[in-house]
């Protein structure tokens, strides 16, 4: 075969075209932001060593997340996220991977007696030091709870993050009048917080689990002794799930 050689007129014509392909490749990432995910410090992060990400996953073995379950939690679904290692389900009655049982039928009005179940177990639990409590309709992304582990693990005060809110009972002048509570689809907490709270707080019938946790922060613990952190909601997804080509009914069926 005869050896063919370039002319200048051919590499001209080819770096032409490996510019134009160099420009459209930028302007397409830059667009549609295809290598945002890999700088963002989002679902997937920066890029860790392999040292780095040991050490991060020995942080994550501290975690517990607390997870209230009922006849629609689908398991499966947990089970193929990060979460799955480090969930503790708290269910109605002894069953297969319950982590916390507290021997009595729940609906949604009795959720507030599920919230001081799980908060008496939790003190119990040594070998942990942060909490996540976590609704069966949420996710959230593991690089922000890995920062938020970092930032706060060996904090001096009881540590409450989440989406904070006072309640308001003039109707119910009790022992929750006024509490400063956490939305209930995320909660995340350390061990100084848990051992303080007051889990034979009472109150009038039956009441927001939500705030219930909240009293028992506030009283067991004071309210000027706790550092309250607000959340970031860039990282955390309730109800649905939606980014890029995903879109994900993360509550099919309405538990209440």
């Amino acid at each position: 075969m005869a050896n063919v050689k370039p002319t200048r007129r051919r590499v001209f014509v080819a770096l032409l075209i490996s510019a134009f392909m160099a420009t459209s490749l930028l302007f397409a990432a830059g667009r549609y932001g295809y290598w945002q995910a890999y700088t963002d410090a989002g679902i997937f992060g920066n890029l860790s060593s392999r040292s780095d990400m040991g050490a991060e996953y020995a942080m994550l073995e501290k975690l517990a997340i607390i997870f209230p379950v009922n006849k629609n939690t689908d398991m499966q679904f947990y089970q193929n996220t990060w979460l799955r290692n480090y969930l503790y389900p708290v269910c109605d009655w002894p069953g297969p991977g319950c982590k916390i049982v507290c021997n009595r039928t729940s609906t949604y009005q009795t959720l507030d007696i599920k919230t001081k179940c799980f908060s008496r177990a939790i003190k119990r639990f040594e070998d942990k030091e942060l909490f996540i409590k976590l609704d069966d309709d949420a996710l959230v992304d593991i690089n922000y709870v890995i920062g938020l582990i970092k930032k706060y693990q060996r904090h001096h005060k009881p540590v409450y993050i989440s989406d904070h809110q006072r309640t308001k009972t003039r109707d119910f002048p009790d022992s929750l009048n006024g509490v400063r509570y956490g939305n209930g689809k995320f909660y995340m907490f350390n061990r100084k917080l848990a051992q303080c709270l007051k889990t034979d707080i009472k109150y009038r019938g039956s009441r927001n689990e939500d705030s219930v946790f909240g009293g028992m922060v506030s009283h067991g613990c004071g309210e000027d002794n706790v550092e309250y952190v607000q959340e970031d909601d860039r990282w955390i997804w309730h109800k649905e799930y939606t980014s890029k080509n995903k879109h994900i009914d993360l509550a099919f069926i309405k538990n209440h």
